[in-house]
């Protein structure tokens, strides 16, 4: 192979791995911030949930539209959240392996969240009954929220569920998929407690009291849900830039060999033809 192209591919590759290095970094502090929002927002989402669990003595299910479904037509809505972007390992394929084999299309429409997640569900035949992947992830909760509501307090579908990446740790996500609604109280439950659940004064009345607080606890879910998705984005991220580093660290190692290789060969070639053209005169 000629020295001077090997040369150039280690330059090359030096200068992807610096890319891939600066990538790595920046995500692990994107990923940092995104895991201090996803766990700032647990406390008030609990809080919620435990007003609700402490009420839920006073209030039947008929207070709220938001507890119960109104249709039995097993259609159901389904809101993925995914990426815009790629690099991010098997973050995004996570999603779409979930979908593949866990939710009928027949009877599923779907919310999408990530350019990734529209163009697949496009692709395998899914509806899409609206695309948030053009403006700011943490612009669209509120119109995921009043979007998915309005559908299912008018009887479009029987539930509502979210998709999403959920965030474990630096190394670890797991896809999921959580009942958004009718509500479900899945943080605490009322056999969990040992707190003696006292009556509430509720003013004006239970309805409007437990139809706000729900209200805020689904919008709470949908926001926590994505910033989750996105700590798990930037670890995945982060995770594959290291891999692409270190792979790239590999390929100059064993290139360097070859240069050497190919370096000294041409070296003793030079030797060999100089010793070959001395003999050659004396001889003559």
């Amino acid at each position: 192979m000629n020295l001077r192209i090997l040369r150039k591919k280690i330059k090359s590759i030096a200068n992807v791995k610096k890319i891939t290095r600066a990538m790595q970094l920046v995500s692990a502090v994107k990923m940092k911030k995104a895991q201090q929002e996803a766990i700032e927002t647990i406390p008030y989402r609990t809080f919620l949930e435990k007003i609700i669990l402490k009420s839920m003595s006073q209030v039947d299910k008929a207070h709220s539209p938001l507890l119960s479904s109104k249709t039995n037509n097993n259609k159901y809505l389904y809101i993925v959240i995914s990426s815009n972007k790629g690099l991010c390992g098997f973050f995004n394929f996570s999603i779409f392996k979930f979908i593949n084999n866990q939710i009928d299309l027949k009877n599923s429409e779907f919310i999408v969240l990530g350019k990734k997640a529209a163009n697949f569900i496009s692709k395998i035949g899914g509806k899409i009954i609206a695309d948030f992947s053009t403006i700011n992830f943490n612009n669209a909760v509120s119109p995921i929220f009043t979007e998915s509501l309005k559908k299912f307090l008018i009887g479009d579908y029987e539930m509502v569920f979210l998709i999403y990446n959920h965030f474990i740790s630096a190394t670890k996500f797991e896809t999921i998929k959580t009942q958004l609604l009718p509500t479900t109280i899945s943080y605490i439950k009322k056999v969990e407690t040992k707190e003696k659940i006292n009556e509430y004064l509720i003013e004006p009345d239970p309805k409007t009291v437990i139809d706000e607080v729900l209200k805020n606890l689904i919008e709470e879910k949908i926001r926590g849900a994505i910033i989750e998705s996105q700590a798990a984005e930037h670890s995945a991220r982060m995770l594959a830039m290291k891999n692409a580093t270190d792979n790239a660290g590999e390929i100059i190692y064993n290139l360097t060999l070859l240069r050497n290789k190919v370096r000294q060969e041409k070296i003793t070639n030079e030797l060999l033809d100089m010793v070959s053209a001395k003999i050659s005169v004396e001889s003559n």
